[in-house]
């Protein structure tokens, strides 16, 4: 086994508060496209319109027909390797919590118990203009798995999910617990992840201010490599063997 990745198993086992942060770039070994990669869904849809409120309020169908691909067939994703590997170390009382800026529910799939969604979460839907209107994730999935689009039984405009888009402030609840994680840590795991999202991506930065080391593991370049106490580039290989050594 590589001993560089022995190294951060050591590193892991030896810190008193590890956290992890995790981007799209994790979920792509399920199968789910990122978003800013060489064949991210970026590049086949309009970013500005996909995930922007405002665009939302005028025609909220390119939502569904855009991020429907895999927010909406969530089942058929299995959870990888890394939802996994970050599990165990979890359960192995290694890491506290996965703060994560996914929408695909696979790292409570993958069996994390403590995960933070800073980006919010489709685990419900509600009315843009009818308060306390709710319908939960598994009734819009029935909505759009039937063709249609969940609507307000009201006023019966297009439901909007919990998650945050272009434009709106982030779950204050989540990002509390965030910071909280990113400042009492002493090692922070950044997988998957390009750090170009902010502010979930100033959440190492404000680990690194606390005295915490990270490490990076990502196929792409980020604004932090220089500051990582370790680099990895491939996710796959890094928590296959951090399984073995797990077990």
């Amino acid at each position: 086994m590589d001993k560089s990745i022995i190294a951060l198993f050591d590193k892991i086992k030896a810190a008193q508060h590890c956290v992890a942060l995790t981007g799209a770039g994790v979920s792509t070994l399920s199968g789910i496209r990122d978003f800013r990669g060489k064949n991210g869904l970026y590049k086949e849809f309009d970013a500005s319109r996909m995930f922007d409120i405002d665009y939302f309020e005028r025609d909220p169908t390119y939502y569904y027909k855009t991020a429907g691909e895999f927010i909406y067939n969530a089942d058929e994703y299995p959870a990888s390797v890394v939802h996994v590997c970050l599990a165990r170390l979890e359960a192995k009382g290694f890491l506290k919590a996965v703060i994560t800026q996914n929408i695909d529910f696979l790292h409570q799939k993958g069996g994390s118990k403590r995960v933070i969604e800073v980006h919010g979460s489709p685990a419900y839907h509600y009315c843009l203009y009818c308060p306390g209107v709710r319908v939960s994730f598994e009734e819009a999935v029935a909505a759009v798995k039937g063709g249609g689009y969940p609507k307000c039984p009201k006023c019966g405009k297009i439901l909007k999910p919990a998650i945050t888009f272009f434009g709106e402030m982030l779950p204050a609840r989540a990002m509390q617990e965030a910071n909280e994680e990113a400042g009492t840590c002493d090692l922070m795991l950044v997988l998957g992840t390009s750090l170009t999202v902010h502010p979930a991506a100033g959440l190492p930065e404000t680990a690194l201010r606390g005295g915490a080391e990270i490490v990076i593991i990502n196929n792409m370049p980020t604004s932090l490599d220089r500051n990582a106490a370790m680099k990895f580039e491939e996710l796959a290989p890094v928590c296959e063997a951090l399984l073995a050594l797990c077990a």
